[in-house]
């Protein structure tokens, strides 16, 4: 049952829109597609720019 649970998730990353810098690495539910709000994006803090920027998804 383990194994059925875990394909259901993806590990993917989150990219900085204004310096490119990969900084966070999460899971996603993939079954059933991805939500809208997470394919536009989150604010997350970059520590590069040391501010909350864009976050988008990048699979690698």
């Amino acid at each position: 049952m383990a194994k059925g649970k875990a394909l259901a998730r993806e590990f993917v990353w989150l990219q900085c829109s204004e310096t490119g810098l990969l900084n966070y690495r999460t899971s996603i539910n993939v079954k059933g597609g991805i939500d809208d709000k997470l394919k536009e994006g989150m604010k997350k803090y970059c520590p590069k720019l040391r501010k909350h920027t864009l976050h988008k998804i990048k699979r690698k």
